[in-house]
């Protein structure tokens, strides 16, 4: 089909506004301020539909822009559609919805107010003639005194030019008590749920009466309510502070209005847990749900929340709605349906959902913004991840930590225990100063890494042999850490393994013996190796600089880039230099420990040269250390001090 030409009203000219630069504006902001200095003119609202219609061919608008911003489908005319066309709208600010839900199988225009602003009787009314052909018209109206007016307002004067028109008032919120007066319940996100089944409905050729009565139940079906962490913030004006930094509203309405009450900021799941017992409450019976029905989830994000937090919200639902109330949940439709500009907060809606309706809501649609749901009858969440065939292929006794250790077995705890801690400790240091430089996760990422090598060492660390810990390590780093750390740490542990490994056929004499500190990288610090004084160097110094130098290989820096390296690498030279010097091992241990740490301090006069700090002006690295050279010192001494206490107590 040859869509008809799009219609444009378009600003050519280019402005630079100067704006107080001691406080972060939204585009919108900006957009609004350039265009009231009397440079040209342009809306928000405008701009928004001429980047929809750019973004998605299938859709139009009228001419008559922009006093009538009505989207449309680009394949419907009046003329020809013999179909019932779906048509709703209301005030802007909420995108995706309503034009995000234009075409074929779901809405087939869309009226769009100012921001949070009922649309203008005359554009309704152009949204009506432009696509309702004999089969009439189904207006879907949230329940606003505006939008009511302003759209029946509008279906009286089609239906006097002879139009077919039939109307469905949606009010699904659930927040606040049951309304005395004639404003009635809200309508929320749960419409987003309607204009699915109603265009569905249409599409399968269903008369005006069947696809307004399909509608009429849905409506009834489904209850939404919302919660938020900030109201939201118009186009060209200030930030309201009406909501404190630990304080949350439930029940606040899409367009800013006050809720059910402010409280303190709860967990996640305590949050979901009220408002399903909200929506869900025998009490106020706002849906006739009740154990053993099928139902339908949306989890709506407000517009500043980001999708991370909605799937946690979604995966806190779930399970809640099965175990505590009975229901099965066929479908979960996760992401931004109905927003309030920058709102902060999600809502949740819950729909009664038997077979018919789920065929509507699966039902194919070219809307751009409907999102592809799945059956609900879907595998295990979850399945038993598989096991690496280096631990598969070992035996359960060779995995096991040792009944008994040995005395280099109890000092490879305490180092691996005292590296481990102090990464822990360190946690909330290395994310602030990696907020500077990198993106703030340093510590947090190190966290994980320590405590899972906590957790194994109680049950898989063979600590009587040092090689086969050290892969041990590896393997759990691997699963606990994610990112470039755990890729560079495995890195470490994988390089001094393949060194001890081939160190381990080497005659080892008590007689002879001698306490060596492999310092094989991170928690691998510390690793207690029994050998010859013939094979010291070799063994121990040399699996450092392997794991050093396969850092270096494979990721790329070297000394002074402001790295890990930068504390490793000292520490390297001087082991090795003390250790060919005759030093007792212990004390080349500490010394060389004072140099990690002497180089991880040194990182603030550097400019980085590899990881997301190189692209950190100079001015504010000098600012603060690099956070992984400080971790990489910080595991290194801890180890070294507590190999020294271990054996000063056995001496």
């Amino acid at each position: 089909m040859v869509y008809a030409a799009k219609k444009f009203i378009n600003n050519p000219n280019g402005y630079s506004f100067p704006y107080n630069r001691n406080r972060k504006l939204h585009f919108l902001e900006i957009e609004v301020a350039v265009h009231s200095t009397g440079f040209g003119f342009a809306d928000v609202v405008t701009e928004f539909i001429e980047g929809l219609v750019e973004t998605f061919p299938g859709l139009q608008y009228l001419d008559g822009f922009p006093e009538v911003k009505v989207v449309l489908r680009a394949d419907v005319s009046a003329e020809k559609y013999d179909k019932v066309a779906v048509i709703s709208g209301g005030g802007s600010g909420h995108e995706p919805a309503h034009a995000g839900y234009v075409g074929e199988g779901m809405l087939t225009a869309a009226i769009c107010g100012d921001v949070f602003a009922s649309p203008p009787v005359d554009s309704i009314l152009a949204g009506i003639r432009a696509v309702t052909g004999p089969q009439g018209c189904l207006l879907i109206v949230k329940n606003y005194t505006g939008d009511r007016l302003n759209f029946g307002l509008a279906a009286e004067q089609a239906k006097s030019e002879g139009y077919k028109v039939e109307t469905v008032i949606v009010g699904e919120d659930c927040a606040l008590p049951p309304p005395r007066g004639i404003a009635g319940r809200r309508g929320l996100a749960g419409t987003v749920l309607v204009h699915k089944v109603a265009g569905a409905a249409a599409a399968a050729g269903l008369s005006l009466e069947k696809v307004a009565a399909e509608a009429k139940c849905a409506s009834e079906m489904v209850g939404t309510m919302g919660v938020a962490l900030s109201v939201c913030t118009l186009p060209g004006q200030v930030t309201s502070d009406r909501l404190g930094q630990e304080k949350m509203e439930l029940g606040l309405g899409i367009h800013g209005e006050p809720g059910a009450a402010v409280v303190d900021v709860q967990p996640v799941d305590v949050v979901v847990s009220h408002v399903l017992q909200q929506i869900l409450s025998p009490e106020t019976n706002y849906v006739p749900i009740t154990r053993g029905n099928r139902v339908v989830l949306m989890v709506n994000g407000l517009g500043g929340t980001p999708l991370m937090e909605l799937m946690i919200a979604a995966g806190k639902a779930v399970p809640k709605l099965q175990l505590e109330f009975g229901l099965a949940v066929d479908r979960v439709y996760t992401g931004l349906f109905m927003t309030s500009l920058d709102m902060a907060g999600f809502s949740i809606s819950i729909m009664k959902a038997d077979q018919s309706i789920l065929d509507r809501l699966d039902a194919p649609t070219k809307a751009p913004n409907w999102p592809v749901g799945t059956d609900g009858n879907r595998p295990p969440a979850k399945i038993p991840v598989p096991i690496p065939p280096s631990r598969s292929a070992k035996s359960a006794e060779s995995q096991a930590r040792p009944k008994e250790l040995s005395q280099q077995g109890r000092v490879f705890e305490a180092a691996i225990q005292a590296a481990a801690t102090v990464i822990i400790s360190l946690k909330d240091s290395l994310n602030e100063w990696d907020g500077k430089v990198g993106d703030g996760d340093c510590g947090s990422t190190m966290h994980r890494g320590a405590t899972a090598i906590l957790e194994d060492m109680k049950h898989y660390y063979p600590l009587n042999d040092a090689a086969e810990t050290v892969n041990e390590i590896g393997a759990s780093i691997s699963r606990a850490m994610g990112g470039t750390s755990g890729i560079i740490y495995n890195l470490l542990c994988k390089a001094a393994y393949a060194e001890l490994k081939a160190n381990t056929e080497s005659e080892v004499t008590p007689k002879y013996c001698e306490i060596m500190l492999l310092e094989c990288g991170w928690y691998c610090n510390g690793h207690i190796l029994v050998i010859t004084q013939a094979s010291l160097e070799s063994s121990g110094s040399k699996a450092l600089k392997s794991s050093i130098a396969s850092v270096s290989k494979y990721g790329g820096a070297t000394a002074g880039y402001r790295t890990m390296l930068d504390a490793l690498i000292p520490a390297s030279q001087v082991l090795e230099e003390k250790l060919s010097a005759g030093e007792d091992p212990i004390c080349a241990f500490i010394l060389s420990a004072e140099a990690a740490t002497k180089g991880a301090e040194s990182t603030i006069q550097m400019q980085a040269q590899a990881g997301r700090s190189s692209y950190v002006s100079a001015e504010m690295l000098a600012t603060v250390p690099d956070p992984g050279a400080i971790a990489a010192a910080g595991w290194y001494s801890a180890a070294a001090r507590a190999v020294k206490e271990q054996y000063q107590g056995s001496s």
